[in-house]
């Protein structure tokens, strides 16, 4: 062979190899772009922005710093989808957990009438059998279902008040659903009544945490009205309800809009409830407001299907007529009407025997007027007794011939209405029953009408002029924390408790304080407070310590017996570290020596910035483009 061929077939073998090899490498970056893109398209799908991909061959590296486990697992996941996941290489490294955010602590609390279950996260740092203990405490031993997670991570400063807060709302409230967390707790919960409602609402508000929202969600099944009652009047040209009751949200507007053209102008409040006896009440009562309003005054009075019309005096025959009898065509069937026309008085008529009863604001009740029989007179004491106390009542009425003879069931009615009231008076004369007074409830001239309408028949009158008394609320008129913590530092001035020397034991005098405080707190409800006691500079600093600790502790122990509420009332002892007089004097050292009773307030808490706002914040560049945060550091 020549060797001009050797040298040609050695080329061509040559040139051979060298495409082979450039084709191997563009194959292999086709595959390597190719696995580097489908990857990196299918993270950023995924929102995994914070994953670095790179390829060696057929190899896939995943780089980067992931913010959990889980983000580190679900990027390897997703790579797998897309190659084969044993070419997947895991070189990511995970966020320190002391970087991350904190979770959100929240407990969901569930009562019910099988048992109590907590559901939620924790902080590892709450004492689990603690909190359970307390749970099983206001609950009086109800069976507890601990649900709950814990995380290791810092909690903030308000979340032991917010969850000591709602345990003890959980107490009070047999059937309920508290959310909590550090900043809000949301209460939802049933009660048996409005007045209930009311009561509950008002308390749940004034123990709350200051530095934690509320959110509360009281409600109340609909009461069942017996009779079914409205009775509206105009009187001397003013409009108003005694009573009011609708069977839907529809009927108590219609109703009120009714009043309103009739001449309403304050604002009156209207029962939803249930007892309706006709599906056709809130047409009945509209017809029945707008006849009132064309006779321009009197009153109408439902007690179920029975309506009571009483015209004004002096009313015109022809007027009366015309309005009873367009209203007795358009009643639904099932409506009765009795319409009365009042006489004008007779002057030449004989003295009305009357009959009174008077409650003062003292509770003295005073009976006086007409009775027809000694019988009678015992009954009416004795009911009287009853209702108020034996030793209040003070009965001057006199027997007299010629009385109606349902003059004592009437006579019965009037005191039973009295009762309704904090002070007033209660009038019965042969043709009517007045009730006049004041009354710290708000439902009490809607009870009293509803009562008259049950006990007396439509064709007696009766007049209402009840006022309510923000004042004589039980719940309304209850004082502020801030007014309890006054009133308790009033009865201590120019006084105080005093101790037997070097002991714990409170003296005569300090037991007869003990007691006016014990009325205070008992009227101002559960308010957190902190009993602390103090002592002079007399004696070694740790022994006075002791001693005031359990002279505040005494003074804990003695609202006990008188049946307070201490539940959210501390005992603290702080010896001679907080001198409010000169100890180098006995005058002095006698001022030291003292209970005092202060509110608890919840420390301000200072607002931190978040990451996120510290992200968004402008950054300031330094003289040689670096950031100012960055020159402070090298600065330091």
């Amino acid at each position: 062979m020549r060797l001009s061929s050797v040298f040609t077939i050695a080329a061509t073998f040559c040139g051979a190899a060298v495409l082979c090899v450039v084709a191997a490498g563009f194959a292999v970056s086709a595959v390597e772009d190719g696995s580097r893109r489908a990857v990196r398209d299918m993270l950023d799908l995924r929102n995994m922005v914070w994953a670095e991909v790179d390829t060696d061959g057929l190899q896939v590296f995943l780089a980067g710093t992931a913010p959990s486990e889980a983000a580190r697992f679900k990027a390897l996941s997703v790579a797998g989808t897309i190659v084969d996941a044993a070419r997947v290489i895991d070189q990511m490294l995970v966020q320190d957990a002391a970087d991350i955010a904190p979770p959100r602590f929240s407990i969901e609390i569930l009562r019910n009438d099988r048992g109590i279950s907590l559901i939620g996260l924790v902080p590892k740092a709450t004492n689990r059998k603690a909190l359970l203990a307390d749970v099983a405490k206001a609950t009086d031993g109800a069976p507890v279902a601990d649900l709950l997670d814990a995380a290791d991570y810092p909690y903030p400063e308000t979340w032991p008040d917010a969850l000591a807060y709602a345990v003890r709302s959980l107490g009070k409230l047999p059937r309920t659903k508290i959310s909590v967390s550090a900043e809000r707790v949301e209460i939802t919960a049933m009660v048996d009544s409005a007045e209930a409602q009311r009561r509950m609402e008002t308390d749940l508000a004034r123990s709350a945490p200051d530095d934690v929202r509320l959110a509360l969600d009281i409600s109340a099944p609909r009461p069942v009205i017996t009779p079914f009652t409205l009775r509206f009047l105009i009187e001397d040209g003013t409009a108003r309800f005694d009573a009011c009751s609708a069977d839907t949200e529809e009927a108590r507007e219609r109703i009120l809009r009714a009043a309103s053209h009739a001449g309403l102008q304050a604002k009156a409040d209207c029962v939803v409830g249930m007892g309706v006896p006709s599906p056709q009440w809130a047409r009945a009562t509209e017809l029945a407001i707008a006849a009132v309003g064309e006779l321009g005054g009197g009153s109408v009075t439902f007690s179920d299907a029975d309506i009571a019309l009483w015209a004004p005096q002096g009313t015109p025959q022809g007027q009366f007529d015309d309005v009873v009898g367009q209203l007795e065509a358009d009643l639904p069937e099932v409506f009765a009407l009795q319409a009365t026309l009042p006489p004008l008085p007779d002057e030449s008529a004989p003295v009305v025997p009357e009959f009174i009863a008077t409650l003062s604001p003292e509770g003295q009740v005073l009976i006086r007027g007409r009775l027809n029989s000694e019988a009678t007179r015992d009954t009416v004491n004795s009911f009287a007794q009853a209702r108020f106390s034996s030793d209040a009542v003070h009965v001057t009425a006199r027997v007299a011939e010629g009385l109606p003879k349902t003059w004592p069931l009437r006579v019965l009615t009037a005191l039973e209405a009295l009762s309704y009231l904090s002070n007033g008076a209660v009038t019965v004369t042969p043709d009517a029953l007045s009730v006049q007074g004041n009354t710290g409830r708000k439902s009490a001239s809607a009870e009293i009408s509803q009562f008259l309408s049950e006990k007396l028949s439509g064709s007696e009158q009766f007049s209402l002029d009840v006022t309510y008394k923000e004042a004589l609320d039980p719940v309304a008129g209850l004082p502020t924390p801030d007014e309890c913590e006054a009133k308790i530092a009033a009865v201590q001035t120019g006084r105080k408790i005093n101790f037997e020397p070097g002991s714990a034991n409170i003296d005569s005098a300090g037991a007869e304080i003990m007691d006016e405080i014990a009325e205070i707190l008992k009227r101002c409800g559960e308010i957190r407070m902190e009993i602390g006691g103090h002592t002079d500079s007399q004696g070694r600093e740790g022994m006075n310590e002791q001693l005031s600790e359990q002279r505040a502790q005494a003074v804990l122990n003695e609202l006990r017996l008188r049946r307070v509420l201490t539940s959210t009332i501390d005992a603290k002892g702080y010896g001679e570290s907080r001198p409010i007089a000169d100890n180098d004097t006995e005058d002095g050292r006698e001022t030291n020596r003292r209970i005092e009773f202060r509110l608890i307030r919840p420390e301000p808490v200072p607002e931190q910035q978040t990451a996120l706002e510290s992200l968004e914040q402008p950054v300031e560049e330094g003289p040689e483009g670096q950031d100012q945060e960055n020159t402070t550091d090298e600065q330091n």
